[in-house]
């Protein structure tokens, strides 16, 4: 067992994200590579056996372009935050055809005091959440199974910041699953601490978690017509 992060990575992302500029982030890019970046593509190149065995068609992909690893440089055209650089470092373990259909992925969030693991489908185009509500209407007992396991309720969250208010138009109000049907993603998570994200166990830990999301993240490939 090996560990990935160090305080000193969340030392450089609260440094960050006190500090969201060029000229400081030039100044501690050494930190960066070192404490954030090495690491967190050292863990996705770890994860790759470990994710093979729950879905051979995911890609834990450590390439540096075009990888699991997000850029840590936001995309601010169309924001009024106007700052650079995230304060987290996110990786994204992907189906291998995202690139030509909407899929759901699995993710991986470091951010001091705030990291997770999760799986699901965030912010679907309305054509997407369209597939998904049909496809729980049509699949209710695989539904039950995939996304009401105790086991996985016991050990995720379903993410329920954005959702409809009342049932989406052309569903029946009674449906066993109406509420689930609400959703405007379809995402379980759950936090990690600091202390697991610095320790020698996060590797098994993020795997046994990838098993546990894995009859989840099946049923919305089932959904949408993509291998698992």
């Amino acid at each position: 067992m090996s560990t990935y992060f160090t305080p000193a990575s969340f030392t450089f992302l609260r440094g960050l994200a006190r500090n969201n500029d060029k000229t400081w982030f030039n100044d501690h890019k050494d930190k960066y590579e070192a404490h954030v970046r090495q690491p967190f593509l050292r863990l996705i190149t770890d994860l790759q056996p470990d994710l093979a065995t729950v879905s051979p068609h995911f890609r834990s992909d450590p390439k540096t372009v075009g990888g699991s690893l997000f850029r840590i440089y936001r995309d601010a055209r169309f924001s009024n935050d106007k700052s650079p650089y995230k304060s987290w470092q996110g990786a994204r373990l992907f189906h291998e055809r995202r690139k030509q259909v909407a899929a759901p992925s699995f993710y991986i969030h470091l951010q001091p005091g705030e990291s997770f693991v999760g799986a699901g489908l965030w912010h679907p185009e309305p054509d997407t959440q369209r597939r998904i509500r049909h496809f729980i209407v049509d699949n209710p007992g695989a539904w039950k199974a995939a996304a009401h396991a105790p086991a996985l309720r016991r050990r995720f969250d379903f993410e329920q910041s954005e959702m409809l208010v009342r049932a989406p138009r052309g569903f029946e109000p009674d449906f066993e699953f109406i509420d689930d049907l609400k959703h405007k993603n379809w995402v379980f998570w759950r936090p990690l601490e600091d202390a697991v994200m610095t320790g020698p166990k996060l590797r098994q830990t993020i795997a046994k978690d990838l098993t546990a999301l894995g009859p989840f993240v099946d049923y919305l490939c089932a959904a949408l017509d993509l291998e698992f």
